[in-house]
C-alpha cells in the first residue's frame, strides 16, 4: 500500500486509500461486493448465556450471529448517524466510577473496506454506554 504526503502551503495532506475511505459515502459500500463486511464478535463472561464466538456477514445478513439482520441495521444506522461504531473511548473522557461487570467482548474483522480490531468491557460508565450503543451487535448485559 503506498501513502504519500502533499504539502499544501504550510499544511502536509495525507494521501492514500484513509483519504478516499473518508470521503466515500457509507451507501456506496453497500453494493461493493461479497466479503465485504464480515466480523467476528467474542464474547465472555456475559452470566447470561451469550458467552462464544459468533460470525456476522452483511450485504446480505448472515453468519451465526443470533440476530444479523438487527445487528447490520444497528450498524449501519450508526454509520448513517456518523458515529463509528467501533471507536474507543475517547481519553479524556469523563466517566462516571461505575462497574457493570465482569462481560467482554471483542469484535475483529472489516466492516465497510476497513480493519476492524475493537474491545469492549463494561468497566465505567463510558464503556457501558459504548456497549449498549453496540446492541444487538453485542449481547444485552442488563437484566
Amino acid at each position: 500500500m503506498r501513502v504519500s504526503t502533499r504539502l499544501l502551503g504550510s499544511v502536509a495532506t495525507v494521501v492514500g486509500p484513509f483519504a478516499l475511505l473518508a470521503a466515500t459515502p457509507v451507501a456506496a459500500h453497500a453494493d461493493a461486493g461479497p466479503g465485504l463486511d464480515h466480523l467476528t464478535i467474542t464474547v465472555a463472561d456475559s452470566d447470561n448465556g451469550s458467552d462464544g464466538t459468533y460470525e456476522l456477514e452483511c450485504s446480505p445478513a448472515g453468519g451465526t450471529h443470533s440476530d444479523p439482520g438487527a445487528a447490520c441495521g444497528r450498524l449501519d444506522e450508526l454509520e448513517a448517524q456518523g458515529v463509528d461504531p467501533f471507536a474507543p473511548v475517547a481519553d479524556d473522557a469523563r466517566c462516571t466510577m461505575q462497574y457493570g461487570g465482569p462481560a467482554t467482548a471483542r469484535v475483529t474483522g472489516t466492516w465497510h473496506g476497513r480493519a476492524v480490531d475493537s474491545s469492549y468491557a463494561m468497566s465505567n460508565g463510558c464503556e457501558i454506554g459504548r456497549w449498549q450503543q453496540m446492541e444487538p451487535v453485542l449481547p444485552a448485559t442488563g437484566p
